[in-house]
């Protein structure tokens, strides 16, 4: 049950934010970030400990889409806006994007997390291309003082098993972290159509980092290996049975990345930081008669300096960031081979303008290998009223460049999808803004009560569809014309005692605008609502009661889906320090779109899907114990 950030500012202060790069306080900062603490990963590790899907999609403002009804890939999508437009970081550094995005979500999981923090709405002053909704980053956690050694054991109804352990040591001049997983499960079919809701896989993931401390300065070194294997489809194929037509998606990954940040205190409040990512991302797709493999090679590097002139907090760095993909066994016609590197400049600066005005601005100018050179600025005012209101409003530009992995591309498992053609193609540009304003009431000593307002528009440029040529050949083409959403979130946090009552709502109004017509964005709920009733005996009881609306969504056909609830129960018990169980009921009210249609049509060998706007799963029920010594 995640509190919304945004509205907790005065009780994570000390809680250092990395998205911004700036040494403010959260409650100074002008740009605004929502912040999921180590409380609300715990719980939601509770619930889904193998991946982050559950702790995103149940946060205001985001939705998780899944883009396969029987492998279970997803993507992120901010305030209404596809998932290629959000920014996904580990530790302030790119590395799940490309051909790995759509995965991404499935092979993360918190138990190493220290926090996420989330920034919604144009961030590209920073970190360039690509953070046109908004960036998601993912901070692990560092050794501390005293030794952590945990371990989570978790089985589910469907067939699935979580066993993850964490591990941490330091000294005065070495510290180290390891986290380690094995995450599976049986393919699972409630529906009984003979498809699999849920994938049977495996997936074993190793990370372990090494910390260098010296006087003024501190190295990190880490390394991250993901191996998972996957097939979901047609349940007695998956069971073995090879001797009739069948349809399946059989996935084979894995995930190669090294991670290197290097700081050091220069004096008179300046600090240079040193990064680098390396990552080798291969994949293996297959589905009846066709399959889509590949190499991904990324990295990431980067130098900046932090200081403090006066007042004025500043930043200013230079990063490269490249990236190419190696297809293999590509038909003729169909290669898509590609390799693009972009240069940027960046420079940041917060100033307070008076007692209770701050301002930031940024500006960015980037330089790439197949698109030109892009200028992008960025500006956030802050007030501060002294007393419990505080205001940010903000905005900026961000681009895109064309790529060949999109949502739309990994639903046909790239399959008739022709190579894009730079030089036919523009970079998607955009323009967007915020405005948020903060309150707290203090009703009595037991009683507090906190809301928050988000408005947001973005308009997209030239967005890039895939649009079908044939009846089974598809090509990216940009029609005249543009995308853009607009809408509001609204938090409130009643505090009462041991109660706690979490509501939010998100209004995303998101159109196609495209030759004169306009047309509602496809598989986006206008209209969301959460509520979490959590009752906590600290270090001894908490229970949690979830209700989530999802309202109607507007389909391929023409058509609108209908809309759903999906109910929650979670109760968790702790003994002592070292040791406690819990026991979560999942969609407990069985909210699944195969209870309500039918989800493909066609023979059972060649299903067309329809849709994905509801959860297939359903109700799952899922416990385990966690254990700390």
């Amino acid at each position: 049950m995640e509190e919304p950030a945004a509205a907790q500012a005065e009780a994570i202060e000390e809680i250092i934010v990395t998205s911004t790069r700036s040494r403010r306080s959260f409650a100074t900062s002008p740009t605004r970030v929502e912040i999921l603490g180590s409380e609300e990963l715990a719980e939601k590790g509770n619930m889904k400990p193998g991946d982050i899907r559950m702790l995103l999609n149940e946060s205001t403002g985001i939705h998780v889409q899944q883009t396969s009804a029987t492998s279970f890939n997803s993507s992120i999508r901010i305030q209404g806006l596809d998932g290629k437009y959000t920014q996904l970081l580990r530790d302030g550094m790119p590395l799940y994007s490309g051909f790995s995005g759509s995965l991404s979500l499935l092979q993360i999981a918190p138990l190493d997390l220290q926090q996420v923090e989330v920034i919604k709405g144009a961030n590209s002053t920073l970190y360039g291309a690509g953070a046109i909704a908004g960036l998601v980053n993912l901070v692990s956690k560092t050794p501390g003082t005293d030794p952590e050694n945990s371990m989570l054991v978790n089985a589910t109804s469907a067939g699935g098993t979580d066993v993850s352990g964490f591990f941490t040591r330091r000294s005065e001049a070495v510290g180290a972290t390891l986290f380690t997983s094995y995450n599976g499960s049986d393919a699972y079919d409630p529906a009984d159509n003979g498809f699999s809701a849920i994938p049977e896989f495996e997936r074993w993931t190793f990370n372990p980092s090494l910390f260098l401390y010296g006087n003024d300065s501190e190295l990190r070194f880490a390394i991250n290996a993901v191996a998972e294997d996957r097939l979901g489809g047609d349940m007695n194929y998956i069971d073995g049975d090879r001797n009739r037509p069948a349809y399946f998606e059989d996935g084979i990954t894995l995930r190669l990345a090294s991670l290197l940040e290097y700081s050091r205190q220069l004096g008179s409040g300046r600090e240079l930081v040193l990064r680098n990512n390396i990552s080798r991302f291969r994949r293996e797709q297959t589905v009846p008669g066709f399959e889509f493999s590949g190499v991904q090679h990324s990295s990431f590097s980067e130098a900046h300096i932090l200081g403090m002139a006066n007042t004025v907090d500043w930043v200013a760095g230079l990063n490269l960031w490249t990236e190419e993909f190696d297809q293999k066994h590509a038909l003729p016609g169909f290669a898509h081979d590609y390799s693009n590197h972009t240069l940027g400049g960046f420079i940041q600066g917060t100033v307070p303008l008076s007692s209770s005005w701050t301002l930031e601005t940024g500006l960015r100018i980037d330089h790439t290998s197949e698109h030109g050179d892009f200028l992008l600025p960025r500006i956030s005012m802050l007030y501060d009223s002294g007393a419990d209101t505080t205001v940010r409003i903000g905005g900026g530009l961000g681009y895109k460049l064309p790529t060949l992995f999109t949502d739309d591309a990994e639903t046909l498992h790239y399959q008739g999808v022709m190579p894009l053609q730079p030089e036919l193609l523009d970079a998607e540009r955009s323009a967007g803004m915020n405005m948020d304003i903060n309150r707290e009431f203090e009703l009595s000593d037991a009683l507090s009560l906190t809301l928050n307002l988000l408005l947001f528009y973005t308009k997209v440029d030239d967005p890039l569809l895939l649009v079908s040529q044939s009846l089974d050949q598809y090509a990216y083409e940009q029609p005249r014309g543009y995308l853009d959403t607009r809408g509001a979130e609204v938090n409130a946090i009643w505090n009462w005692d041991l109660l706690r009552l979490f509501l939010g709502y998100t209004h995303a109004d998101v159109r196609e605008h495209r030759f004169g017509t306009v047309s509602d964005a496809l598989l986006i709920p206008t209209d969301r609502l959460n509520a979490v009733l959590v009752y906590e005996r600290e270090d001894d009881l908490r229970v949690g009661l979830e209700a989530y609306y999802y309202g109607s969504q507007q389909r391929e056909d023409g058509s609108r889906s209908r809309d759903f609830w999906i109910l929650g129960l979670m109760a968790e018990k702790i003994f002592g320090d070292t040791f406690s169980v819990f026991l979560n009921f999942e969609n407990f009210g069985d909210a699944r779109q195969t209870r309500y249609e039918t989800i493909y049509s066609g023979p059972l060998e060649e299903p067309r899907f329809n849709d994905l706007y509801a959860p297939l799963d359903g109700f799952v029920i899922n416990g385990g114990f966690k254990l700390r010594f």
